[in-house]
This record gives structure tokens, sequence and C-alpha cells, in this order.
């Protein structure tokens, strides 16, 4: 469920988990599930998408012990060419680029938000330089491997299970344990700046044009989680604009 609730900087928007079914886990007892999350696949290549696709696997089954970190990094391994991943663009050092898995952030970014949702402690996670499209801005957890990893702490005093798949165009991810929240957290965005895109024309001035890249607006956000009654800081980011670039001909 969301909702938008406006404020004197900006808007806040409000995630919460809506009811999630449990996708057939056999367990005794019957595990349920703490919080999922999803996102969609829309307007990604194939290439990103195939990336996408290994790293969910490599996610799927993960057991994570009461009270220990888990590192996407060290259960989902290197994103290389020998792995199977592929080219794909990637945001390094403020510029678009090709590199070997290109796409396994949307992997991260779906882990980190059921996390978030489950309560989980964030122990590391970095944003990209650019906003990501797939997710609300400031909800985003870029990886590289292994310089930049995304580490969570189940809280719990009992494990918890990654349950991941790649369906009907979306990446899901949930996370099953032996007992629900009794009021599942709420996560907070608060949009504080927006700067909108500014377009650039380069070339010999021709007629004919064509769209190098189509930019994105940049924003400062703020992203507080409420839990058990308290409002918690989980991240400060900001996000430049990228410029929108014509080429002449």
């Amino acid at each position: 469920m969301t909702a938008l609730v406006k404020n004197g900087t900006g808007a806040l928007l409000v995630l919460g988990i809506a009811g999630a079914a449990v996708w057939g886990l056999a367990q005794p007892r019957g595990p349920v599930v703490i919080a999922s999350y999803h996102t969609s696949l829309d307007g990604r290549s194939g290439s990103q998408r195939h990336n996408a696709d290994l790293a969910i696997r490599q996610l799927n089954g993960a057991i994570i012990p009461p009270h220990a970190v888990f590192s996407f990094n060290d259960r989902v391994g290197s994103y290389s060419r020998d792995a199977g991943y592929r080219r794909a663009p990637v945001s390094y050092n403020g510029q678009l680029i090709d590199a070997w898995g290109g796409g396994v952030c949307q992997a991260s970014t779906t882990l980190y938000n059921a996390a978030l949702l489950a309560g989980f402690k964030v122990v590391e996670r970095s944003h990209h330089h650019f906003a990501p499209s797939y997710v609300p801005v400031g909800l985003d957890a870029a990886v590289a491997y292994s310089s930049i990893d995304l580490k969570l702490q189940n809280p719990y005093d009992f494990p918890v299970q990654i349950r991941a798949k790649l369906d009907d165009g979306r990446l899901s991810v949930a996370l099953y344990g032996e007992r629900s929240l009794p009021a599942p957290p709420r996560v907070l965005q608060d949009l504080r700046n927006r700067k909108d895109v500014t377009a650039y024309r380069v070339g010999g001035g021709g007629a004919s044009s064509r769209l190098r890249n189509s930019g994105k607006a940049g924003y400062d956000v703020v992203v507080y989680r409420v839990m058990a009654g308290r409002r918690e800081l989980i991240s400060s980011d900001h996000y430049p604009a990228m410029a929108r670039v014509v080429e002449s001909e």
C-alpha cells in the first residue's frame, strides 16, 4: 500500500507491505512471509534482464542465521563472464558504460527494500551516482564486486530465508521466518530537492539529429523507517541531474 503525504519541503512517500502469499516453501510448521518487495524490469535491456535473473537465482534459498550479517557479494559472487554474466549499461564515476554484470544492482535493490520492510538492520549500503528508474529515489542499493557491497543483519532470534525469483517481468524477493511482524515497518521517502534535466545539443548543427542521452532528474532525498513507534534515519542521498544530450549531424 502506498500513500503520498505533502509537507513544507516536498513529499513523503510512505511504503508499506501488502499481503503476500507463501510460495509453496515446504518446511515443518510452515514459514510465514515477514516482508516482500518487487521491482519491474520494464525498459531494461536484454543483457540487464539476463544479469538480474542470474543474481536473483543466486539469492534464492539463502538462509540468514539469527543475528547474522548477510553479504550480497559473498552470496552472489563475481559478476564475471565466467559466471555467465553479460556486458550491460552500469553507472561508473558519473557515466553510463557497458560492463560485466550491468543489471545486478536491481537484484540487490529488490532485496534491500524487502529487508527494510522486514525490520533488518542496514550494515552497509551505497546509492547509485544517478537515480535508477526501477525504484523510488533513495531506495536503491548499488553493488560492484568486490568493492561495493550490500550487507544486512537479521535482527531476530530465528533464521530467515530468502525466496527470490524473476516472474512476469519483475524481480521478487520475499523473506520468510517463523513468525510475522506484529506491526510491519513503514518506509518514508522525504524529497528535499529536485533538479530538472538540462538539455544540450552537440555536433555540427545539421538538420538531422539523434538522442544520445535522455537524461535524468537530480534529487536530494532522506529516507526514514518507522518501526515499533520509533522513527529511524536510514539514508540521506544526493543524486545529481544527468544532462539530456542531442547530437546534430
